[in-house]
């Protein structure tokens, strides 16, 4: 097994297991029983099939469009692949992901991710099965790779999903930091450059009014800076009192997971 995946197994079994011994892994409040489908079929699905496929097939996009052009940035020093991977991945997500929450039949393809109302590792990749085929990050990631930039890409990877479990983990990291008051200056830095659990729960939040929620922005994933850059950021050093979906009808797990092939009355506008 490929060390990449090594690491990537076990940030996902820490993270799990700090919420298995924390805050009930298996049984969250206000769990349902579609939320256990959604998250196995949608989650998997990602992992098994379409990040490899898209990535293999960004890869050979990019081969027909140059063919010449194989490994031909794999001179370039660390900081710039690096850079490269910040801006056509996780730069390029950030704007999918605050397209899908602008164009209602995109948020289809994303609601299932806010439709939990719970925050948990198990949410991560909870996502529409279509979501992941037309983020373009991927995309890029794979034409990235097919330029050279492939061993830097696992590398980056790891890191990327370690940041993005640890938002969405309800086992809080960033709340104990929070009350020692000679790291403010340091988390002042670091909630503007990472997500951290407290802008993206707010991100997930389910009501505008609690003063903390702010589901149209705190759109970024490895980087919050993004956010900062853009203008879309809301830093409160607070959580949401609930999270989940505001004003939206609910819907079944198989519209959930397989619309616009399947539908509840449910509709979209």
């Amino acid at each position: 097994m490929r060390p990449e995946t090594l690491a990537i197994l076990a940030i996902f079994i820490a993270f799990a297991m700090a919420e298995y011994f924390l805050t009930n892994l298996l049984h969250k409040p206000r769990q349902r029983r579609k939320d256990v489908i959604v998250e196995i079929v949608g989650s998997s699905t990602l992992l098994l099939l379409t990040q490899p496929l898209v990535l293999l097939a960004g890869g050979l996009l990019a081969a027909t469009l140059a063919p010449q052009a194989k490994d031909s940035l794999a001179f370039l020093p660390l900081y710039a692949q690096i850079g490269l991977f910040l801006v056509f991945d996780d730069m390029a997500q950030y704007w999918w992901h605050r397209v899908t929450h602008s164009v209602k039949w995109l948020y289809e393809l994303h609601r299932p991710h806010h439709d939990a109302e719970y925050m948990s590792i198990r949410i991560v990749y909870r996502n529409n099965i279509f979501y992941y085929f037309l983020m373009p990050g991927i995309w890029f990631s794979g034409a990235l790779i097919y330029l050279g930039l492939g061993k830097v890409y696992a590398f980056y990877l790891v890191t990327k999903l370690l940041v993005i479990c640890a938002a969405h983990s309800d086992v809080r990291w960033d709340k104990s930091l929070y009350e020692i008051k000679w790291l403010s200056p340091v988390m002042w830095v670091i909630e503007r450059t990472i997500s951290t659990p407290s802008t993206h729960w707010a991100h997930h939040g389910q009501h505008k009014e609690d003063g903390v929620t702010h589901y149209k922005g705190n759109f970024g994933n490895l980087l919050f800076f993004w956010d900062v850059l853009f203008g879309t950021a809301k830093i409160t050093r607070r959580y949401p009192d609930s999270v989940g979906v505001e004003n939206l009808e609910p819907v079944s797990a198989q519209h959930q997971l397989l619309w616009p092939l399947v539908r509840d009355r449910y509709k979209v506008d």
